[in-house]
């Protein structure tokens, strides 16, 4: 337990510190943590025999985030991200010289990393310029997080207290119906507090943007047990003592952000 507290105290202090360092540390960091995660899943999906690409997917990933950047910071035209294209077929390609049993295994999970992993970060990452799309602003993405980590607690802290109904037992048996509306909760207490400081959003567009991270970031961490489920596996790594490994920390991010960044892209623009 004092491990775990110790850990979660750095994690906090370092993930405020990405945010309100400035765009170029944020940048910085979120593209190390979106390729660490990516080299950890495809570390994880190794282990049941599948071989995924991981080289040319970091590689693509790091593009990819790097393009993303480029478009906020630079204006970057649409045409540029016909560059992947020859590095994303080189996984078909390459396959084709491998001696493996299952090449689609192997090309599919690649892919899969892409879309579960990267794309996730990448609109994670836009919520810094969505107000504005050259200049950054750390107010959504600390907004995000702290609607996450307070929907995480309450879903935590309700559910130890009344937690009675089970949620989605057949992949994650300790979840409860209780604990997942204690979360939302505590997420719209969050986005209330917010409110009263960021003033350039509604509490409305607050209170939404914590149920969608409430709902979604609930999936989020059921989507990443059912695969560990899948994989046989207890943590997704070890990267974090006390927590396991960074998908742990960020399974709610991965489905939240997208849809929390659509929802805001309609209302601001």
């Amino acid at each position: 337990m004092k491990t775990r507290a110790i850990t979660a105290f750095f994690f906090t202090i370092v993930m405020l510190g990405s945010i309100l360092l400035g765009s170029y540390t944020f940048t910085a960091f979120y593209l190390i943590l979106s390729l660490a995660a990516l080299y950890e899943f495809f570390k994880l999906v190794k282990t049941s025999g599948i071989r995924p690409h991981r080289n040319v997917a970091l590689a693509a990933a790091a593009l990819i985030f790097l393009m993303t950047a480029g478009f906020h910071y630079l204006q970057f035209d649409a045409k540029y991200l016909f560059i992947l294209i020859p590095l994303i077929f080189s996984v078909f390609i390459s396959e084709l010289y491998k001696k493996d049993k299952i090449p689609f295994a192997n090309i599919s999970y690649t892919f899969v990393g892409f879309i579960y992993v990267t794309i996730p970060f990448c609109f994670f990452y836009s919520l810094g310029f969505l107000s504005n799309a050259v200049e950054y602003s750390f107010h959504l993405p600390l907004a995000f997080l702290l609607m996450l980590w307070g929907n995480d607690t309450g879903a935590y802290l309700f559910g130890m207290k009344f937690g009675r109904k089970k949620l989605f037992e057949r992949h994650s048996p300790k979840k409860s119906w209780e604990g997942f509306f204690g979360g939302v909760f505590t997420a719209v207490l969050a986005a209330f507090l917010i409110s009263i400081c960021f003033r350039e959003l509604p509490f409305w567009t607050w209170a939404v943007m914590a149920v969608l991270i409430g709902c979604f970031g609930t999936l989020g961490d059921l989507v990443e047990s059912m695969l560990k489920r899948s994989l046989d596996a207890k943590d997704s790594g070890s990267f974090l003592p006390g927590h396991g490994g960074l998908l742990d920390r960020f399974d709610g991010l991965l489905i939240a952000a997208p849809v929390v960044y659509s929802f805001l892209y309609l209302i601001l623009r």
